[in-house]
């Protein structure tokens, strides 16, 4: 029998659910079992200075200690209830916010729940290698605290199939475990979550695009008329935005190191960059496309009969709805959406309610511009002429309108031949990955240590120092 206030911090009351518990019983051994199978290779053993959420109160969702990672208390956590609460949009706008699932929206409900789940463990599928070749042990602690929270934010997931989906909801909990990132036969839902990270500037990208994606969808749902998953979301959000730091941050390191390498050698080549150890610019520009492009097919379709569907039934609402000065009906609106015509990009007003994807993309959009625009401050206050860009939103898309076509990073619509003749210039290319591996061939964990590629961050974690022992290994 599992102490569920000891092993399973809640809020939930898990110990007086003897359904609920049963059904735990069964699936915690399975996701122990993939823990150690697809987890962070070789990691567990190793005593981590990580964050512990122990409660939703201020002083306990952030609780730092040395911990084994395997013995990781993965805790339950739902923001607490507001019994005045409503469904704030959709034909049910208006009404109690749902404590139980309702009957219609059963199976639409349990896709969207185990949709947002399963990209929870295929992220930490996809960096379980990445600690081999860690830059520093803060950077090692950081991935293992988003590792450690990706397998939480499961939890969350899988505790709302158990306790409201029955029989059909601990089937979904098990295939969670029995899907793997990138293989052929049992793959990830969606498609940014089977591509490889093969490196820590993937990593860093991956976390600020990917994650940065899991934010906006975070923040849809956490609208939901369905109040345990609205409830649920809200507590996520507080710890994805740790995962987002990582990546905004581990990029600008990376940025800032090569400036200083640059000036202080005076080189531009990025042949003469590279020569110097650190990753050149026009690379990074390189990564930034994929991830981006990748991350934008996520929203899904431009046009969406499904997310009107969500909408119109309360289950999934705009990024920030109850701030929107709208009738949150949207029955005669209307939102613009671009499509390739005759060879050239046009855009046109569709009604608002299926244009609901795009609309989070465009809201998704805005803020990761904000954040390339951070990454340009450090390559403008070193006076090097070089400018990162958003690549044009049709650009290497597989989803939605743009998929099928080919359209440069800057807008134009190309040829099949025209875009393979620039592919490589805009898409990392075999020598790009093969450089920046070479530069990662082995791991930097003495403390306070940080490979040549990348600067020190500005500060430690939990103001520590830099130099502080963020991973025990004995």
């Amino acid at each position: 029998m599992i102490n569920y206030t000891e092993k399973i911090p809640n809020n939930v009351d898990l110990g007086r659910d003897r359904v609920l518990q049963r059904a735990l019983e069964h699936w915690q051994p399975a996701y122990m079992g993939w823990w150690y199978d697809m987890g962070p290779n070789e990691s567990h053993n190793y005593e981590v200075y990580l964050r512990t959420a122990t409660s939703v109160e201020p002083d306990g969702w952030a609780q730092f200690g040395y911990v084994k990672m395997p013995d990781y208390r993965w805790g339950i956590f739902l923001q607490p209830r507001d019994e005045k609460r409503e469904v704030n949009f959709g034909i049910h706008k208006g009404q109690s916010a749902w404590q139980e699932v309702p009957g219609e929206y059963r199976s639409t409900l349990r896709r969207v729940i185990v949709t947002q789940g399963d990209t929870e463990p295929a992220s930490v599928e996809q960096q379980r290698m990445l600690g081999a070749s860690c830059p520093s042990m803060y950077d090692l602690r950081n991935i293992f605290q988003v590792n450690v929270e990706e397998g939480r934010h499961l939890w969350a997931m899988v505790y709302l199939l158990h306790r409201y989906f029955g029989r059909d909801g601990r089937e979904e909990a098990e295939s969670l475990l029995a899907r793997r990132s990138g293989d052929a036969d049992n793959p990830r839902i969606l498609g940014a979550f089977n591509e490889a990270t093969p490196d820590w500037l993937a990593f860093y990208m991956f976390t600020f695009f990917t994650d940065r994606d899991g934010k906006f969808q975070l923040c849809a749902l956490a609208e939901s008329g369905f109040d345990p998953l609205a409830r649920t979301c809200r507590f996520m959000l507080t710890e994805e935005a740790h995962h987002m730091f990582v990546g905004e941050t581990g990029i600008s390191r990376i940025i800032q190191r090569t400036c200083e390498v640059m000036k202080e050698n005076k080189v531009e080549d990025p042949q003469d960059v590279r020569a110097l150890g650190v990753i050149d610019l026009p690379t990074i520009q390189r990564y930034l496309n994929f991830h981006y492009s990748v991350t934008l097919d996520l929203y899904g379709s431009d046009v969406s009969s499904n997310a009107a569907n969500y909408y119109t039934s309360g289950l999934k609402g705009r990024f920030r709805e109850t701030k929107l000065e709208d009738d949150h009906v949207l029955a005669e609106a209307v939102y613009p959406v671009s499509e390739v015509v005759g060879g050239k990009i046009i855009t046109k007003n569709v009604p608002a309610l299926t244009a609901l994807n795009e609309r989070l993309r465009d809201d998704y959009i805005e803020e990761i511009a904000d954040g390339v625009g951070r990454w340009q401050r450090v390559i403008d206050n070193a006076g090097i002429p070089f400018r990162l860009t958003l690549p044009h939103k049709g650009f290497h898309r597989e989803i939605g309108n743009f998929a099928g076509h080919f359209v440069s990073p800057d807008g134009e619509v190309l040829s099949e031949e025209a875009w393979k003749n620039h592919e490589f210039a805009w898409l990392p290319n075999a020598k790009d990955y093969a450089y920046v591996q070479s530069l990662m061939s082995g791991r930097v964990v003495e403390p306070g240590k940080f490979a040549n590629w990348i600067a020190p961050p500005a500060r430690g974690i939990n103001n520590q120092a830099l130099n502080f022992e963020y991973v025990r290994f004995h």
